[in-house]
């Protein structure tokens, strides 16, 4: 058989066979396109908003809940976050920060959070970042909307959920994503290409960013926050 028969024979074979699918990709850490606006360098005290400012430490290198908060009136919400003032309310937002649980690790239920989309005291939604994945209110994204935290994360299944975040008492490296088109929110640990928890939800479409606890003790430090803001997303923002 000559060459050249040999390969339009196999040109023929190649268009005749079935496509095969590609693989599927892993989600990435740009979950949607973000404006420029970029706000860094916070971690002083007065870009900070605390709801119990005496329970709050503001060294100059790290934003610190020294005291666990209690619980206050109104619908079931994380006792004590501090909301950062600084910079404009973002749409679609990336945020990285590093954050640690002080909370010995004998405490199964400990926890930090990270806030964004907030309008309000009672409106708003968080990241719960927990050793402990077995009950409701643990290791999930959370949305707040003036009525008791509602629970909207993909892994969730009624007794277990995603892996748990922090097990320990080291620093951490956490990115959480808003998509505000989509809906779309993502939350990576420590430099994963895929989310450990994902949810898609439209109650808020632009707000402010927070960090703090349930009803426990940790810290942040080296928070960025990449977007667009709600008002303008055009004039790039560098704090």
């Amino acid at each position: 058989m000559s060459a050249l028969r040999t390969l339009t024979i196999a040109a023929a074979l190649a268009l005749a066979a079935p496509a095969l699918p590609l693989p599927a990709q892993a989600a990435t850490t740009q979950d949607c396109a973000l404006g420029h606006a970029r706000v860094k360098q916070v971690d002083a005290g007065h870009n900070w908003a605390p709801v119990t400012p005496a329970k709050w430490q503001f060294p100059g290198d790290q934003v610190i809940l020294a005291e666990a908060g209690v619980a206050r009136p109104g619908p079931r919400r994380p006792f004590e976050y501090a909301v950062l003032k600084t910079g404009p309310e973002f749409a679609s937002a990336r945020i990285d920060a590093k954050v640690r649980l002080d909370t010995p690790t004998s405490v199964s239920n400990r926890d930090v959070i990270i806030v964004f989309g907030y309008r309000s005291d009672t409106e708003f939604y968080y990241v719960h970042l927990s050793q402990d994945n077995t009950i409701y209110p643990h290791n999930g994204i959370f949305v707040v909307n003036n009525a008791d935290r509602l629970r909207i994360d993909d892994q969730w299944n009624g007794q277990v959920g995603a892996p748990p975040a922090v097990t320990d008492t080291e620093w951490h490296r956490v990115r959480v994503t808003h998509c505000t088109d989509t809906g779309r929110i993502s939350v990576y640990v420590d430099g994963a290409e895929t989310p450990l928890m994902t949810a898609t939800d439209r109650t808020f479409t632009s707000g402010r960013v927070g960090f703090g606890s349930f009803d426990n003790i940790g810290r942040m430090r080296d928070m960025t926050v990449k977007g667009t803001p709600a008002c303008d997303d055009t004039a790039p923002v560098e704090q």
